[in-house]
């Protein structure tokens, strides 16, 4: 089992950055995929940045080339660097995991996360 504990989130102005972390306890972390997903009020929750047990990435189209999704094992973290922040950026940042053994896997649906983390806000004022 995984606990999740982002940080990091703030105000910024647009065009601004911010790097999240997550951070995970419990063991088995290198052998899980990791993902970040945001929520705004009202709306869906939305994949952004994937990364799978050995490091593949992959990403949502409206944050590609902005964001970019990075982990350290040793560190048991996550991270996502977001670059060009836009207001409509503004949304609750969740990280999550999920455990798929023996080959790579970078799932981008939200029902293939196991483990879910409480949240950072991000606000992005224009």
């Amino acid at each position: 089992q995984v606990q999740l504990v982002e940080s990091g989130g703030g105000s910024v102005q647009a065009g601004g950055s911010l790097r999240l972390s997550c951070a995970a306890s419990g063991s088995g972390y290198s052998y899980y995929y990791m993902g970040w997903f945001r929520q705004a009020p009202g709306k869906e929750c939305e994949g952004l940045a994937f990364i799978g047990r050995f490091g593949t990435t992959n990403y949502a189209t409206s944050v590609k080339g902005r964001f970019t999704v990075s982990k350290v094992n040793a560190k048991n973290t996550l991270y996502l660097q977001m670059n060009d922040l836009k207001p409509e950026d503004t949304a609750m940042y969740y990280c999550a995991a999920g455990r798929r053994d023996w080959i790579e896997y970078v799932p981008v649906s939200p029902s293939e996360y196991t483990y879910w983390g409480h949240g950072t806000q991000v606000t992005v004022s224009s």
